[in-house]
């Protein structure tokens, strides 16, 4: 493998169409597309400035390097990716690719990042501001996230998420076949319009969670005091441990809690309306 050290690249395209090329403490100046059309890439200690760095690279790998901010769309079509050890401060990271996975990183400006990505691995990776992060992802694993970014995985797929902690609104909406395991949701509206949604020991705050929801499950789940309204039109199997504030018109299924606040079943609420709704005291 070739290897470029200690060099300095700026304009448009300057390594373009390179294969089999390590490059060490390089740093890519304000221009485009640095590193553009390439395979077999390997990336130590380097510092991405200009815009668009790396789009269709065919198997790369990524470590201890920085994203400026001026790095936006930074990484785009380019599938068998692994990062690890970097941190990122660019907008619009990781748009349609395949086989990626992120290893101790961190995504100061998370704003539509993680768009399109089918075969996504992440393990131990913080995302900061912005909006929008896993549109339509598929086949996604995660082991230890922490997010303050708004609107997380909507209109994504076969997903499995362990040790979370997001901080959000409108989360995990319109989502297909997701599971949630030992996290911390916090936020608004979560999961609503969601199809096969899981949660199995997680914490969860906000307003009107789990409404429109068909097949929910929650195993094992612990619910924050000011939680209310949950499950209006859903069809769900809840084991809720402790107090909820209030559960409002499920459509089907079973629910019990070790205390309920207010069962409020009205003249809206949908057919079948016959969801079993107990207490354990």
């Amino acid at each position: 493998m070739e290897k470029i050290s200690n060099k300095v690249f700026g304009g448009e395209r300057p390594l373009f169409e390179i294969h089999n090329v390590e490059l060490d403490h390089v740093r890519i100046t304000f221009g485009e597309s640095g590193v553009k059309e390439c395979s077999n890439i390997v990336c130590r200690n380097c510092y991405f400035e200009g815009k668009y760095p790396l789009w269709h690279v065919k198997g790369s790998d990524i470590r201890n390097c920085y994203f400026a901010p001026g790095s936006r769309s930074a990484i785009w079509y380019s599938d068998d990716m692994h990062m690890e050890d970097c941190v990122i401060n660019g907008p619009k990271f990781f748009r349609e690719m395949k086989n990626l996975s992120l290893k101790n990183v961190t995504v100061n400006d998370a704003d539509e990042t993680f768009w399109g990505i089918d075969g996504l691995k992440l393990e131990n990776v913080v995302l900061h501001e912005g909006t929008y992060p896993f549109m339509h992802c598929r086949n996604v694993k995660v082991d230890g996230l922490v997010s303050d970014a708004k609107y997380v995985f909507q209109y994504s797929r076969d997903i499995e998420i362990r040790n979370a902690k997001i901080d959000t609104k409108d989360s995990f909406w319109e989502v297909d076949n997701v599971t949630v395991y030992d996290s911390e949701l916090n936020g608004e509206f979560l999961g609503w319009h969601s199809r096969g949604l899981r949660l199995v020991n997680c914490h969860i705050s906000g307003e009107q969670p789990l409404c429109y929801a068909k097949d929910l499950v929650l195993e094992n789940c612990t619910f924050d005091a000011e939680c209310d309204r949950a499950f209006e039109y859903s069809t769900v199997q809840a084991d809720i441990r402790g107090h909820i504030k209030s559960v409002k018109n499920p459509a089907s299924g079973r629910i019990v809690a070790d205390s309920i606040g207010e069962i409020i079943l009205d003249e809206n609420i949908k057919k079948p309306a016959d969801c079993e709704i107990l207490t354990r005291a």
